[in-house]
């Protein structure tokens, strides 16, 4: 199979588990998911984070990233998707469902700990506070 082109990244939808990593977390690659989000999503917004919550789908935590170009330049917003996935990562007891995590500009300039609470707030008010 192509590394690019249609159908590339239709072959897994998660990321690679580590051996003895319980949390890992899925990505979201497909576009049923991401119209559920739309649809039917519950969102929660703390400081320049939102989180759009929607259940069901895979059995473990699914999240996506949007950060737009009005965030700054490509190496601010790669940057800040790093951070976010990192922040993701460290948020324990997610509910199973798909998560879409958005920064809005001010976001970039947030200290680790103050982007890691805004995210882990966001997230549990928009899943309804049901971590395990």
């Amino acid at each position: 199979m192509p590394s690019s082109g249609p159908g590339a990244y239709g072959a897994g939808t998660a990321c690679p588990p580590r051996a003895g990593n319980p949390g890992v977390i899925w990505r979201i690659q497909d576009r049923a998911t991401f119209e559920a989000l739309r649809r039917s999503g519950r969102r929660a917004r703390r400081g320049a984070v939102t989180v759009t919550y929607a259940a069901g789908g895979a059995p473990r935590p699914r999240v996506a990233y949007a950060v737009g170009k009005r965030v700054g330049k490509a190496v601010v917003r790669n940057r800040l998707r790093r951070r976010l996935r990192a922040a993701v990562a460290g948020v324990v007891g997610l509910e199973p469902g798909a998560y879409l995590v958005a920064a809005h500009p001010g976001a970039s300039g947030l200290s680790y700990e103050d982007l890691r609470t805004q995210v882990a707030t966001a997230m549990t008010a928009a899943s309804g506070g049901r971590h395990r």
